[in-house]
């Protein structure tokens, strides 16, 4: 059984960085996006996926037109919603409240913000829909999600991650009663 192997792109740097942005709509620092050059030319691609929020869609309607694919666009593959705490510092906010989040991100999510079963709910519907040699671009914490759901591993082996603007995570997947899967690769991002 070799299943389907699709690639997570994370979107290019924002225009501020060091918030939270979760579902935050905030620019790409650059006019196209950023992520030329982040997926390597010999990677097949026959169909992207992005989210659509700027910082990512902006990319990714590049790297379409680009390699000559079609895009489509699904706000599954948003960020986590920060709530109340998006588009803010994390070291502007209650420090207590915070690591409760880190800590346990499904009991304690940020003030009217998701909890991270919803996130992997929502990125879980979104995978078993991708094809074979479909690139997402994406966020960090939809990426993360998208690991956990297919390896089993839970929100803190997956938040140390490290996941650069611009890092390109390739997953094969299997489908069935579950989804289940192995990371076949990860670059560490060529974006600063």
């Amino acid at each position: 059984m070799s299943g389907k192997v699709v690639h997570l792109l994370r979107h290019g740097p924002p225009a501020r960085t060091g918030l939270l942005l979760g579902h935050c709509d905030e620019p790409p620092c650059d006019p196209t996006g950023g992520l030329r050059g982040a997926v390597p030319a010999a990677l097949t691609i026959r169909r992207l996926v992005t989210s659509d929020l700027r910082r990512a869609l902006v990319g990714a309607e590049v790297l379409a037109a680009d390699r000559g694919v079609d895009l489509t666009v699904d706000r599954r593959w948003r960020e986590l919603n920060f709530g109340a705490w998006d588009g803010l510092a994390p070291q502007s906010l209650p420090r207590d409240a915070l690591a409760r989040f880190w800590d346990d991100p499904e009991t304690c999510p940020p003030p009217q913000g998701e909890r991270w079963s919803s996130l992997r709910q929502r990125v879980g519907s979104a995978l078993t829909e991708l094809d074979d040699a479909t690139l997402v671009v994406t966020h960090g914490g939809a990426m993360r999600a998208a690991v956990s759901i297919t390896t089993g591993l839970d929100h803190r082996q997956v938040w140390a991650l490290d996941l650069p603007y611009g890092a390109l995570l390739s997953l094969r997947i299997w489908t069935g009663d579950s989804l289940a899967g192995q990371i076949i690769g990860l670059g560490s991002g060529v974006l600063s």
